[in-house]
């Protein structure tokens, strides 16, 4: 398997400032790439590709020694490849028909990784392994840098990249072969339900409480972007108030991806198979759609309820948890399935009988012809659980 182990890095103040330096340079290089071609298309016509640009790399840091020159040669041509995985992209959705996206320049605020493509080539994960007190890594031009190593690597290292997510820069090593970790069988089986009132409610008639995280500190939240609001832009006070956002949307998101992995890892302890809905978050989060009435107006459209439950899903953060209970299951043996979630909330689970009007309430489920009555969130754990067990016979026979 292919598993990803993200650390703290501890920089001195004067590495600090070579990882900003290395970054400020990527990105410029980064955009004089996406400049190049640009130009090169629109004066003559003439397509550049990741080749070309690579092949010039070597002219460029002889003539600039003290600037591209001082980074690694394969961080830089990562760089490139990352120029040219957008313009993929980009015309692999022209032709899809979707709305192409061209590739944008990044400001300095939107481009934080630098990536070392091999470990061994510009960089050296644990370059010093017998240092007694901490786990270090080397980087070309900024030296040997402490890690915060909180857990133990596992497979073969093959690339390494920093990031800088506010103030603090992390590694994130790639690993290949990495072990998987079987646990022992449980026999039991399980659908998952996915909701804003609980995160997840599953057929045993169980509830995972969502803990709200983007609401709990939404005070906080406002009043620092108020304070960023006052402040002059460019001005340091206004970076220092940047960051403090920035400090606080982070613990957000570092909150709920522990409580994902909390949740995901009593799932995969308990159950052998789980089944899950296969969602469409980001469709489900899209504005609501205009309504012009013709007159140049609009008519009511339910966007302010809208919005206020695209913020209550996103908050739940369904598709973090989906993924970190899809790589816990695939270590650990189980069997994930997805199932098409349509009318597994309206379908009485003892009868079959499918109607709006069975869903009384938010909670509430009774079913108007056979009159039984549930919770309605554990009603449609209970239709998945059997979709999946469905889907999981029909491919087996």
């Amino acid at each position: 398997m292919r598993r990803s182990f993200k650390f703290l890095l501890r920089p001195t103040s004067q590495q600090a400032a070579a990882l900003a330096a290395c970054l400020e340079d990527q990105r410029q290089m980064y955009n004089a790439a996406l400049e190049h071609r640009r130009t090169a298309y629109h004066m003559a016509g003439v397509t550049v590709r990741y080749g070309d640009q690579s092949a010039e790399l070597k002219h460029i840091r002889a003539d600039d020694p003290g600037g591209q020159g001082r980074w690694s040669f394969s961080s830089q041509q990562a760089t490139l490849r990352r120029l040219d995985k957008a313009f993929g992209a980009f015309f692999d959705r022209v032709k899809a028909g979707r709305t192409p996206g061209f590739p944008r320049f990044k400001g300095r605020g939107w481009f934080d990784t630098v990536t070392w493509p091999k470990d061994g080539d510009g960089c050296r994960w644990d370059s010093q392994p017998h240092h007694p007190a901490a786990t270090h890594m080397r980087l070309q031009g900024i030296g040997h840098v402490r890690v915060h190593q909180h857990r133990r690597v596992l497979g073969t290292v093959k690339t390494i990249s920093v990031k800088r997510e506010g103030r603090r820069w992390f590694v994130v090593l790639s690993c290949d072969d990495v072990p998987a970790e079987p646990l022992p069988s449980t026999g039991a089986h399980v659908g998952l339900d996915m909701g804003v009132a609980s995160l997840v409610t599953t057929s045993d008639g169980s509830h995972l409480t969502n803990p709200r995280h983007m609401q709990a500190s939404a005070d906080r939240r406002a009043r620092a972007q108020r304070d960023l609001a006052r402040k002059k832009r460019g001005s340091k006070r206004r970076r220092k108030a940047a960051a403090r956002v920035a400090a606080l949307h982070a613990k957000v998101r570092r909150q709920r991806l522990a409580s994902a992995h909390k949740a995901a890892l009593a799932l995969v302890r308990n159950y052998d198979v789980i089944v899950h809905e296969d969602l469409r978050i980001a469709n489900m989060t899209k504005r609501a759609a205009p309504r012009p009435d013709g007159d140049g107006g609009y008519l009511p459209n339910g966007g302010s309820a809208k919005s206020g439950l695209n913020t209550s899903i996103l908050d739940a953060g369904w598709g973090v948890f989906l993924t970190v209970l899809a790589h816990k299951a695939e270590s650990a043996g189980r069997e994930l399935i997805a199932v098409n979630p349509a009318n597994t909330s309206r379908m009485c689970s003892r009868c079959g009988h499918c109607a709006a009007d069975n869903r009384l309430t938010q909670a509430e489920f009774r079913c108007t012809a056979c009159g039984s009555s549930a919770h309605a969130d554990v009603n449609a754990a209970v239709n998945i659980l059997r979709a999946g067990l469905a889907l999981r016979e029909a491919a087996a026979a």
